[in-house]
């Protein structure tokens, strides 16, 4: 059985998976949901903080799912490389 992992095709599905949260994260603020997400996970993991979800900002929203996807493909590449290292064959 062969554990060998692509570094490359790894990181492409990090990266993705990752992007494509923010997107998500983007689109309910975006829609005016967020705020009730964070209010209804501060409330079952039993935490108070005065969170407060900003207007939606197309930069900074389009800046934070590049970013995430970068560091996602950077994490997931890494990963692969790790994994490889570790299970020589």
């Amino acid at each position: 059985m062969d554990h060998h992992l692509n570094p490359v095709k790894t990181g492409l599905a990090v990266g993705t998976l990752v992007g494509t949260l923010h997107l998500i994260w983007a689109l309910f603020v975006m829609f005016g949901w967020a705020q009730a997400i964070v209010n209804f996970s501060m409330w079952a993991h039993m935490v108070s903080s005065p969170m407060v979800v900003k207007a939606f900002d197309f930069s900074a929203a389009i800046t934070v799912i590049v970013v995430a996807t970068v560091v996602g493909y950077v994490i997931g590449f890494l990963f692969a490389r790790i994994w490889n290292r570790t299970h020589r064959g």
